[in-house]
């Protein structure tokens, strides 16, 4: 009896004897462990640098319809002040590996902060077109460090047992950032014509300065104190961060002997061999890469690719403009149904944040693109339904709302979240920060192509038929899902390696994968040498 509570009767029979046991210690599994409060305080500290990205993609949707009439732009010059930013950011994207690598992930998303504070000031008083370029230059590169450094850091910081969960906070205040930039665009459109659209973009610059201070109180990268040879420094933060000491430990090991640092070496401060400027990662990235390198590339930036091209900044960035194609016509009400989007959208981001690491990456990544599929189809048809008819019709119009109501909630479900947490976590640490600025540049390169186009391509092809090429998109990208990206969860940063470098046949080697594991005991029983169940793979090892 323990706590009065009476216990199972385990033990093996005695062959011969009736009802005879030799009683053995009854087995309890260890209990999951608690989330790490530290670990989760910091993810959110970081990932507060997306609401940036989210904050104008949102108020950018509002805001153009009154930028439009004030300004008097044609349809074309809305397109590119709209999608212009995310061809800006690729500056801060590229630049943020070299940066993070240099200064520090922390140090670097203060810098984003800086940047897009003074765009937001630039945008918010712009007296012309001109200006208010510049000042989505200056914003731009902003958000591009951002959108690069959050993810990477969170990836990280994090636990294995928690890093599904912590790592998607990026694309939750993405959603948090874009809702805040629809309630904006409401708040501020009572205002006169030439105030509403500059204080809501004006007002951007408030949530970077609040992001960082806030920076200033989370601690280093253990991954970039490990590269600066600070050991001593990685070891505290990772036991601050770290379930158990045990984990810590082992995480500590693992990221020395990524940074080639031999195991035995424990002293506070070492000193780190001279390492390029970051000319050998990108030979090894794109001139000589291994098949696990070329593996993880093309999964690291084609994930990317189809978040974009199956259109959901079209729908997040142009949804007042969908909504009165549908048949909208006042203009609160185009805002409130927008404001509805991101309201859809941020909730099922945060149920996404509690089932990655429950579900896993591929489960909810295939079912979100299936159901983006079918709101795709679904919103071309009755599109096309509202376009060719003569007359309101409610009925279509009701279903159409719901059908991008459908598609956001499906995208933010699977695909939204984890893009950002399955492209951090699968390079190897001493291609991550270039790696991620690679997918990030392609997401923003995508995002770009489809703003600065939609209105000209919906008027070339229908509106309707805008949104069956989006369909037709995703379902490539569910295919490609399906034969090329292996499960991630709960693996460790370093052992990703081993599940990448046989393209189609990666289910051959996660089975190999788990035999070893069962073999050698992936709780730390069997060969401690081995205690992430690693197999060994020509063509994985890097």
């Amino acid at each position: 009896m323990v706590d009065g509570k009476p216990q199972a009767n385990i033990g093996i029979p005695v062959s011969g004897q009736k009802n005879s046991i030799i009683p053995i210690p009854a087995f309890n599994p260890p209990k999951k462990p608690k989330r790490n409060k530290y670990a989760f305080a910091c993810a959110i500290l970081a990932s507060m640098a997306s609401i940036l990205l989210g904050y104008d993609i949102g108020v950018m949707s509002g805001a153009g319809l009154f930028i439009q009439k004030d300004l008097k732009i044609s349809d074309t010059k809305l397109e590119v002040l709209m999608g212009i930013l995310n061809v800006y950011s690729l500056i801060g994207s590229f630049a943020a590996g070299r940066t993070s690598d240099w200064i520090g992930r922390r140090y670097t998303i203060v810098l984003a902060s800086v940047l897009f504070f003074v765009g937001a000031i630039l945008m918010g008083f712009a007296p012309n077109y001109a200006f208010l370029m510049a000042g989505r230059f200056v914003a731009g590169v902003g958000v591009g460090y951002a959108a690069m450094i959050a993810p990477v850091y969170t990836a990280e910081i994090s636990p294995a047992s928690s890093r599904g969960f912590l790592t998607s906070f990026p694309e939750v205040f993405i959603n948090a950032g874009i809702l805040l930039g629809y309630v904006s665009n409401y708040a501020f459109s009572k205002l006169p014509l030439h105030l509403g659209w500059r204080l809501m973009l004006g007002a951007g610059g408030i949530p970077s300065v609040f992001l960082a201070l806030g920076v200033l109180a989370m601690p280093e990268s253990p991954r970039w104190l490990v590269l600066q040879g600070r050991l001593g420094d990685a070891k505290r933060v990772l036991d601050r961060m770290s379930d158990s000491k045990e984990e810590a430990l082992l995480r500590l090991a693992d990221i020395k002997e990524a940074a080639g640092i031999p195991e035995e070496c424990n002293d506070d401060v070492v000193q780190m061999p001279k390492r390029s400027r970051g000319e050998d990662v990108w030979k090894e990235l794109l001139l000589h890469p291994t098949p696990t390198v070329k593996h993880i590339l093309i999964a690291g930036i084609g994930i990317h690719f189809f978040q974009q091209t199956s259109g959901i900044d079209a729908v997040v960035l142009y949804s007042p403009k969908i909504f009165k194609k549908a048949g909208i016509t006042d203009e609160d009400m185009l805002l409130l149904c927008t404001v509805a989007v991101g309201v859809v959208k941020t909730m099922f981001i945060l149920v996404a944040t509690f089932l990655l690491d429950r579900v896993g990456r591929r489960p909810l990544l295939l079912t979100s693109v299936a159901g983006m599929i079918l709101s795709l189809a679904s919103l071309g048809m009755f599109l096309t339904i509202i376009d060719q008819s003569t007359k309101k019709l409610y009925w279509a119009l009701a279903l159409a709302i719901t059908s991008v109501l459908g598609f956001v909630a499906t995208f933010s479900i699977g695909m939204g979240p984890i893009t950002g947490v399955y492209s951090s976590e699968i390079f190897p640490l001493r291609l991550r920060a270039q790696g991620m600025s690679m997918g990030v540049a392609m997401n923003r390169v995508m995002s770009g192509i489809i703003s600065m186009t939609f209105l000209s391509f919906s008027k070339a092809i229908t509106i309707g038929g805008a949104f069956f090429f989006f369909m037709g998109v995703a379902m490539v990208g569910w295919v490609f899902f399906y034969t090329l990206m292996p499960e991630t969860q709960g693996k460790t940063l370093e052992e990703m390696q081993v599940l990448f470098g046989t393209f189609f046949g990666w289910r051959t080697t996660m089975r190999e994968l788990e035999k070893n594991k069962r073999v050698t005991g992936s709780d730390g029983e069997g060969d401690q040498g081995n205690s992430n169940g690693q197999i060994q793979m020509g063509a994985a090892k890097n």
